[in-house]
């Protein structure tokens, strides 16, 4: 059964144009929202300073206008998950395809590499026997060969959840256009966006021309008719195999300290993949209301670098000692010490929540319990750990470390 969307809302824009204009809402980098939502027809009312509007997308939802939205929630699709075999996104496919299969949807996943490498030994990807038995097909191979390895099949929605660049993303893209796909998503990255300082970070804001995402944004809203981006940033949940809670568990379980760049009050942005996957189906569910979309595809609360840090103390039950430096002074590469961006990297999901209904169920200290009980039960606390960098960080500082 169809279900009407409805919401009313009044949005005030103001902006200075930026040197590159993304596929959605580029030339709205700051909105400030009030709405209410029901049950009806979709109305809005905006007063916009800029210049004009560059895609018809944009301006079918945000000049004065009425118009009804679908959601199709009601409509079983078929979808096809191409998906990465390394990095903190892998887990995106896992959870999205799982979800797909619990509402009813069709679900095949397409990972990068063979079956039989050491990459499918960790997880997600030794779990993927649960998408298999909640109905799924899971299939390996290349990108470029999608052709071959989906021959004969049709699918009504794509996730690409593989390439950061045109080159790897394109044979996907071209292979779905031609094949009849009604509805092309792709995985972005938040990081695409230029450092503000007005954070947080909103669908519309200026982002790096040279980053490679954006060229396969811009191909995707210009060969197909209804799609949508998601740019995730940092995300946490069971079967994610990138470290980033557990840099903090390893020294708090050890009694060191951690060493955080900066102040500490830098603002960042962490979400359960739940919620990334629960975005996703939405905009499976609702193609009409997310196509033409860009989605920060991230939790709707922010944690400064100290505050995870406490946070993972709490959840282990133990103190912590948190230290401060400048990664220069100390003659070391943040990004190589620290696995967070030394600096405010904070999004909001407003489109998400205005668009689609969104809702965010991130709990940090709950989720962050998620994590520490997987981390006692592969015995990491037990492992032998080398703390090069911190070390010398520490000797910077001359803090003492207990041994």
């Amino acid at each position: 059964m169809a279900t009407l969307i409805s919401s009313s809302s009044s949005v005030l824009l103001s902006s200075t144009p930026s040197n590159l204009v993304p596929p959605s809402l580029s030339h709205l980098p700051r909105l400030s929202l009030s709405s209410s939502s029901h049950f009806s027809t979709l109305s809005s009312s905006l007063s916009i300073s800029h210049s004009s509007v560059a895609y018809p997308a944009i301006s079918r939802r945000f000049n004065r206008c009425s118009f009804s939205i679908k959601a199709s929630a009601g409509e079983k699709k078929k979808v096809l998950i191409v998906n990465t075999n390394g990095g903190g996104h892998a887990v995106i496919g896992f959870y999205f395809a799982k979800e797909l299969l619990g509402s009813g949807h069709q679900v095949t996943v397409l990972t990068v590499g063979e079956e039989s490498s050491d990459k499918m030994k960790k997880p997600p990807f030794s779990r993927f026997s649960e998408i298999v038995s909640a109905g799924g097909k899971t299939v390996w191979g290349e990108p470029a060969d999608i052709g071959k390895i989906m021959e004969g099949t049709a699918f009504d929605v794509v996730l690409e959840n593989n390439g950061k660049d045109l080159d790897t993303v394109r044979p996907v893209a071209d292979w779905a256009k031609s094949s009849g796909v009604k509805q092309f998503l792709y995985i972005s990255s938040a990081g695409i966006y230029k450092p503000t300082e007005e954070p947080p970070h909103v669908e519309g804001d200026v982002v790096k021309a040279d980053a490679s995402h954006v060229a396969v944004e811009k191909y995707i809203a210009e060969i197909f008719g209804s799609w949508a981006i998601f740019r995730p940033q940092y995300m946490l949940g069971s079967g994610n195999n990138k470290d980033c809670e557990e840099w903090f568990f390893d020294r708090i379980l050890r009694d060191r300290p951690v060493p955080i760049p900066g102040s500490g009050l830098q603002l960042t942005n962490i979400s359960h993949v739940r919620d990334l996957s629960s975005m996703l189906t939405l905009a499976v569910e609702n193609p009409d209301a997310a196509s033409s979309n860009i989605f920060n595809c991230v939790s709707d609360r922010a944690v400064t670098l100290d505050g995870l840090a406490k946070l993972c103390a709490q959840v282990a039950g133990r103190p912590v000692n948190i230290v401060h430096y400048d990664p220069k002074a100390a003659g070391v590469d943040a990004k190589k010490a620290f696995p967070f961006r030394n600096m405010h990297f904070y999004a909001e999901p407003r489109a998400a929540k205005e668009v689609l209904g969104w809702k965010s169920t991130t709990n940090l200290t709950e989720d962050l319990k998620e994590r520490f009980e997987e981390y006692l039960k592969i015995g990491r606390d037990k492992k032998t750990i080398k703390f090069e960098l911190d070390d010398k960080i520490i000797e910077s500082l001359k803090v003492p470390v207990a041994v």
